[in-house]
């Protein structure tokens, strides 16, 4: 796509723009044929246009925005359709998307009765959700709630995405040929509503928020239409595939829970199908993982050229730290305006202090006011998190300066047995949204693992990142259908948690000779003090994911453990 200036940040903040020509977009992994007919794309400077919206301020102009080409095998014909209003609702809109398909939207205009224009914000809901409608509610996990944004002067659409609520058609999770073209249709709506502030015909001024589904939305529709302004993802991610398959290993709990939610929507039978597979043997076939592989933002993140704040949780064990740093490095090896934030939340439960649970909020509204409103608003350090105490730390940007790692070695000897395994974790008296919901599935110590002390030696220090595990071994396991793992995950003795309740699948060779391997473990934000005790855990099952192949056991005979230090920071 062409004609959108994408701008670029300075050091000392200062915002220039980067003349280019928006080149056809890519999201998700697959290449999509875009048949609405986008009638214009924003020039996303750093200062607001002369003109002041539908029928006010200079002649709007129309600058292009071809659609990109298709490479795949959806092919439609655009639809001409008349949004029609919804009887009885004074929000709610049906708006026809490209292949026909009613797309239920809600509107909450700001200032209409002044007759003044505003800039819009996008927000998508969760999997399996309807757009929200509350007009007074609160946000959840990490997210905004439509008071807020219409509080900070924005125009606000919320729709029910395709298979959910009062939408017609099969929800494809987040494809860009068919989500993605679906929020193209409602972006093209919204420009001809009244109120609304245009940088040209067609061409909202325009931004998008949401959380987990409606995060994967907002990378999604960035990639391929070039009238997004700005947009803040929230515990997204980035493939499908390091998400819910990490090490070819499916993740069971989530895989039922997501399932679950959706078992009375219209929903793409793949969906189920892969459950049923990864039930059966714990893993998915290439056919399916290459189906989830073209499903959210994937490849298409390389095609995102407007400033992107990336909020995710360090307790997420859905979607984990590890997807958002990937879309962010993404990003700002492109030179995209992008920062990150992590807290203690998202698709899990905050077992330890959680800090200032308001700031994804206000970072969200100031990214907005920025880069949407654009008024020079202070957006904050390039990258900010939290620790298990609630103490939080920024930096100018991820990742932070390496200090001295912190490191252990040891050995031992797993017997592959279905007991003992990792989880469910307590959470009775947890009065988290989510904390009923995931505390089955969430990791805890185990007691059949092979434990390996990890020192700090009378340090203070500040972990940030992924440990990396070394591992040199031996075992045999009987032949069947399941694949062979191990898991390792780090424990806080002094809490008796593990941390970010994480844990990462291994993949092993038990054919009786020996091995080593090298992999990453999933990223942590953790404080160390000379009175900290840690404990790194090899073990053979979890309640998070598939269970492996079981029978006979692993001899470790080497084990090696380096936690990333970052060097020269300190609380803020």
């Amino acid at each position: 796509m062409e004609g959108h200036t994408p701008v670029r940040e300075d050091e000392g903040g200062t915002v220039t723009v980067r003349s280019g020509r928006r080149a056809a977009s890519s999201l998700a992994a697959m290449t999509i044929l875009l048949a609405v007919a986008l009638s214009a794309c924003s020039a996303s400077t750093g200062q607001a246009p002369s003109s002041t919206g539908a029928g006010g301020g200079q002649a709007l102009t129309s600058t292009s925005c071809h659609p990109p080409q298709s490479a795949g095998s959806v092919v439609a014909t655009p639809v001409a359709g008349t949004p029609t209003p919804v009887a009885g609702t004074p929000s709610d809109w049906d708006v026809t998307s490209f292949d026909g398909t009613a797309i239920r939207a809600h509107w909450f205009p700001v200032g209409v009765a002044t007759g003044k224009t505003a800039p819009t914000v996008l927000m998508g809901p969760g999997w399996s959700l309807s757009g929200d409608t509350d007009t007074q509610g609160s946000g959840v996990v990490g997210g905004l709630a439509i008071k807020d944004l219409r509080g900070a002067g924005y125009n606000v659409l919320t729709w029910d995405p395709r298979g959910f609520g009062k939408s017609g058609g099969s929800a494809e999770v987040d494809s860009a040929s068919f989500e993605g073209r679906d929020v193209s249709a409602l972006i093209s709506w919204v420009a001809t509503r009244p109120g609304v502030q245009l940088d040209a015909i067609g061409d909202p001024r325009m931004g998008m928020v949401g959380g987990s589904y409606g995060g994967g939305i907002q990378l999604v529709t960035a990639g391929i239409d070039c009238r997004v302004d700005a947009i803040v993802p929230t515990i997204a991610w980035h493939s499908l595939v390091t998400s819910l398959n990490k090490a070819d290993t499916v993740k069971s709990g989530w895989s039922g829970i997501l399932s679950s939610l959706s078992s009375n929507d219209h929903v793409d039978p793949l969906v189920f199908q892969a459950q049923h597979t990864g039930d059966s043997t714990g893993m998915i076939t290439e056919a399916e993982q290459a189906w989830f592989a073209d499903r959210g933002p994937g490849a298409h993140v390389a095609d995102i050229k407007v400033p992107t704040l990336i909020v995710q949780g360090t307790v997420d064990t859905l979607f984990t730290l590890q997807e958002g740093v990937t879309n962010y490095e993404i990003l700002r090896q492109r030179g995209i305006p992008t920062s990150m934030l992590w807290f203690c939340g998202g698709h899990g439960v905050c077992l330890t202090p959680g800090g200032d649970q308001q700031l994804p909020g206000t970072a969200t509204i100031a990214w907005l006011d920025r880069y949407v409103r654009r008024t020079p608003v202070d957006t904050g350090p390039g990258f900010r998190f939290v620790d298990q105490n609630g103490t939080g730390y920024s930096a100018p940007s991820y990742p932070l300066p390496a200090g001295v790692p912190i490191t252990a070695d040891g050995h031992g000897t797993l017997a592959m047995v279905a007991s003992g395994g990792s989880g469910p974790v307590n959470t009775s008296g947890n009065s988290q949204l989510l904390a009923s919901l995931v505390g089955p599935i969430t990791p805890a110590r185990a007691a059949n693992a092979v434990d390996v002390a990890v020192s700090v030696r009378d340090r203070s220090a500040v972990v940030v990142g992924a440990p990396q595990l070394g591992l040199t071994y031996q075992g045999t396991t009987p032949t069947g259908p399941r694949p062979t793992r191990v898991f390792a995950q780090l424990v806080d003795e002094n809490t008796g948690l593990v941390l970010g309740n994480q844990i990462t699948p291994i993949a092993v060779t038990l054919d009786g000779r020996s091995h080593t391997t090298t992999v990453p473990l999933e990223m942590v934000a953790f404080t160390a003090t000379p009175s900290s005790r840690l404990e790194l855990q090899l073990v053979a099952t979890t309640v998070a994911y598939s269970q492996p192949q079981l029978g006979g056991s692993v001899d470790f005979t080497q084990i090696h453990l380096a936690l990333p230090v970052a060097s020269g920071i300190a609380a803020k």
